[in-house]
């Protein structure tokens, strides 16, 4: 009776270690073609309105800082942040500007006027897309998981690595959603967000993306 007991325990050690495993590298062929699936819904995508958390994660800090709120997107560059616990702020992305309403105190940031905001707008909005996939600007390594894909793409261009050193995204493995995307910083500080409640090419009047 120990031995059955002793080595039902062993089996389950080996199936938690397997739990914690089954991410694997994708081969060329299957990354290639889930770059073309995630191309194409990206394409067909004009809207998301999601919920979100996002976790700020400090080295010098035991805990992560944590936040959520709404994301708006409409396509071609329209985004918008607000957040709604633990403060209000809403950043708004238009065009080449950026608006900011940091609880009533409203701002704005002209982004044509510098090259790395205008990088890193852009990269916002292709990461919340999933369209992302240009071997010319990233180094791109490609993981699955039975639940998820996992894609990490270090930019190349010096300016950008400045800001990004990489980003990572998630993609739900039946639908291609993008469930998460963790942008990490030079050091080992990141910040990563989880969008809940997804829903894709719904109508967004333009009025949400004014200040």
């Amino acid at each position: 009776m120990k031995i059955k007991v002793f080595l039902s325990v062993v089996l389950l050690i080996f199936i938690s270690i397997g739990g914690f495993a089954q991410e694997s590298t994708m081969p060329e062929l299957e990354s290639k073609e889930l770059k073309m699936r995630v191309m194409e819904k990206s394409k067909n995508t004009t809207s998301i309105v999601s919920d979100f958390e996002q976790y700020k994660h400090l080295d010098f800090l035991s805990n992560d800082i944590k936040s959520s709120g709404k994301l708006v997107f409409k396509s071609p560059n329209f985004i918008k942040w607000q957040y709604q616990s633990p403060f209000n702020y809403i950043a708004i992305f238009n065009n080449d500007k950026l608006y900011i309403n940091d609880d009533g105190k409203k701002s704005d940031v002209d982004l044509a006027s510098s090259k790395a905001f205008k990088s890193l707008n852009n990269l916002i909005v292709k990461s919340v897309k999933g369209d992302m996939f240009d071997e010319g600007k990233f180094k791109i390594t490609y993981f699955k998981h039975p639940k998820y894909y996992r894609v990490i793409f270090a930019p190349f261009d010096k300016t950008m690595q400045k800001l990004i050193h990489e980003i990572e995204l998630k993609f739900d493995i039946s639908t291609l959603d993008v469930i998460e995307v963790r942008m990490k910083e030079s050091s080992e500080d990141y910040t990563l967000l989880k969008f809940l409640n997804q829903k894709l090419n719904v109508s967004v009047p333009d009025s949400e993306f004014s200040n």
